[in-house]
């Protein structure tokens, strides 16, 4: 008797957790969505954040609020995503460094895999191959011709240990079979006179900050880290046009913390991708060298696990560790 009535106990909560599932899902949003972005304001990802905010607010019928939670490398703003109340008032736009990179070469208080909810992936941002004028290198294959000639003599500034700017320059060393030697530096920005001035050979820095030096003519693009040519500079070969197989972009993507409800992953899911197909906010991404992107969670997750195996290994291999 007293199973039965534990049973019938059990059953009456299950089917209360589903109808308030399904309350969930047809009253949401009933309230403003926040937007943690994990980095300082005025940064790529905060620019994204804002301008993706307004129009998928648009399409879900409510307000989000961009709340930015800058540290550790963005994983402040992450662990911080991750121990929220799983309702879809809160989501994280992660990247590279929050999902593939950070947990790789750091330690963080949060499992990429077990403790967020993948919802989209929304945006890539390609870096450029940046070489001084002075260099005697006019195409990438040029470029990895002298640098095999020149053994040790060559040298390519990042924005620090363990940045996606070392690891794809350290992916291309790789790739290309050249020794070159890392000189860090606080930020690319910081690395620009010396680039230009040509006591550093190569840098590998975002698009959009790296092509007003090549469209006034400080600078000297070799190629794109995108897998094939980007609509943002389309005259710009791909480097994998002569390193097959050659990419490094930093991806952006929407998360929820883990045990995110089904519905409510579809129903943002949907409206991220219906304001990624609008033309104005494609346009607008694209001023801010974003391509814009459309994928499913599962496209999102796959990403992410990929990316990770793949960082991890240029880690490993080239010893690379977070000073």
């Amino acid at each position: 008797m007293q199973r039965h009535l534990f049973l019938k106990a059990l059953a009456a909560a299950a089917m209360c957790l589903a109808a308030s599932g399904a309350a969930l899902a047809q009253g949401y949003p009933a309230k403003p969505i926040r937007l943690i972005v994990p980095f300082p304001a005025g940064g790529a990802t905060d620019l994204f954040a804002r301008t993706l905010s307004q129009k998928m607010g648009e399409k879900l019928g409510a307000t989000l609020v961009v709340d930015n939670k800058p540290g550790a490398g963005g994983a402040i703003g992450s662990d911080l995503a991750a121990k929220s109340a799983p309702d879809g008032y809160t989501l994280l736009l992660g990247t590279t460094s929050t999902h593939a990179i950070g947990p790789v070469i750091s330690k963080v208080p949060y499992d990429t895999a077990r403790d967020f909810t993948p919802i989209a992936h929304v945006g890539d941002a390609p870096s450029i191959m940046l070489v001084p004028n002075s260099s005697p290198a006019k195409t990438v294959r040029e470029w990895v011709e002298y640098a095999r000639k020149n053994p040790g003599k060559l040298n390519y500034a990042s924005s620090g240990n363990g940045t996606i700017v070392q690891l794809t320059a350290e992916l291309f060393k790789s790739q290309a079979g050249v020794f070159v030697t890392h000189i860090p530096y606080k930020g690319t920005a910081l690395a620009m006179p010396d680039l230009m001035s040509g006591k550093v050979d190569v840098l590998f820095d975002s698009l959009p900050t790296g092509m007003p030096f090549v469209r006034d003519g400080r600078l000297r693009a070799l190629g794109v880290t995108s897998l094939k040519r980007s609509p943002l500079a389309p005259d710009l070969p791909a480097v994998a046009e002569t390193l097959p197989g050659f990419e490094s972009n930093t991806w952006f993507g929407l998360y929820g913390p883990k045990g995110l409800p089904a519905d409510v992953v579809a129903h943002v899911n949907k409206a991220a991708n219906e304001a990624l197909a609008d033309a104005q906010l494609r346009e607008k991404l694209s001023s801010l060298g974003i391509e814009p992107t459309q994928s499913t969670p599962e496209q999102l997750a796959k990403l992410a696990a990929q990316d990770t195996a793949k960082w991890k290994q240029i880690i490993i291999e080239r010893k690379i560790v977070n000073e």
